[in-house]
């Protein structure tokens, strides 16, 4: 635990859980969503590759996990770590334009 609050600059065990379960419950959340709004934007009796099928709930589900996770981050009171977490996975994406002043 100590090197997790090193490397993420928390201060508490407490607050690593708090973190844990932030993801557990976005993750979930996430999953939980994505499936309906998948069938939504290529219909349910679609004769779509399951390949492609998979792409797109990909692509749908990474925007709804970003935005999940501040707003849980925000409920939980972790945002500004959570914001953080969020911007430097957007910079790997080549998004990080997004957060230039």
């Amino acid at each position: 635990m100590k090197t997790l609050r090193e490397r993420w600059g928390i201060k508490s065990n407490f607050q690593i859980l708090i973190i844990f379960v932030v993801f557990g419950i976005t993750g979930t959340t996430s999953a939980f969503i994505s499936g309906p709004l998948t069938e939504i934007v290529i219909g349910q009796e679609s004769n779509i590759h399951w390949l492609l099928k998979i792409i797109i709930r990909v692509l749908i589900l990474t925007p709804i996990y970003q935005i999940l996770l501040l707003l849980f981050g925000y409920i939980f009171c972790q945002y500004k770590f959570f914001f953080q977490f969020v911007k430097k996975f957007l910079k790997i994406l080549g998004l990080g334009f997004l957060f230039r002043n």
